[in-house]
């Protein structure tokens, strides 16, 4: 099931405790397995600091995901900025589902002009991506299998232009 969490950024927090709650999100989320260690999982978030950091100063993600998939664990982190993130109820506590999870992925956004620098934090991490994650299941696996890539935006672009 697709869980969604958001986290207020400034002027709340700064953009790297807003990370540091972030990487306790998903930690405490995927210690609950026992085949994953949440000292793991800091230690990759940790790889990904510098990125996640100028994602969230320049509010990308506001409007971009860092999403968490971790069969069953289906994650969606965004950030709220400015006078929302101040008024903002979070909800920090762990996503249910980490239990049973073996296998984790952290995606991160990576929008112009902040590409670069995410392909270059998460290279050569087993559980880093840049971007968003591929189509996991049903008819949208099989496209995705048949075709390639999707670029979930471009389709969403095109039907509201019908």
């Amino acid at each position: 099931m697709q869980r969604y969490r958001q986290i207020g950024a400034a002027p709340r927090r700064s953009a790297s405790e807003t990370w540091s709650v972030i990487t306790a999100l998903i930690a405490d989320t995927l210690q609950r397995s026992p085949v994953i260690a949440a000292d793991d999982v800091a230690a990759i978030m940790d790889l990904a600091a510098p990125a996640g950091r100028m994602l969230i100063a320049a509010g990308h993600l506001d409007r971009h995901a860092v999403v968490v998939a971790a069969d069953p664990v289906d994650l969606s982190i965004t950030t709220v900025s400015g006078a929302a993130a101040l008024a903002l109820e979070e909800n920090l506590a762990p996503v249910p589902g980490g239990a049973t999870a073996t296998n984790w992925m952290v995606y991160l956004p990576a929008p112009e002009p902040l590409t670069d620098a995410v392909r270059r934090a998460v290279a050569g991490s087993a559980h880093l991506r840049a971007g968003g994650p591929a189509l996991r299941t049903g008819k949208a696996a099989a496209l995705t299998a048949a075709v390639g890539p999707v670029d979930l935006e471009a389709l969403a672009r095109r039907e509201a232009d019908r």
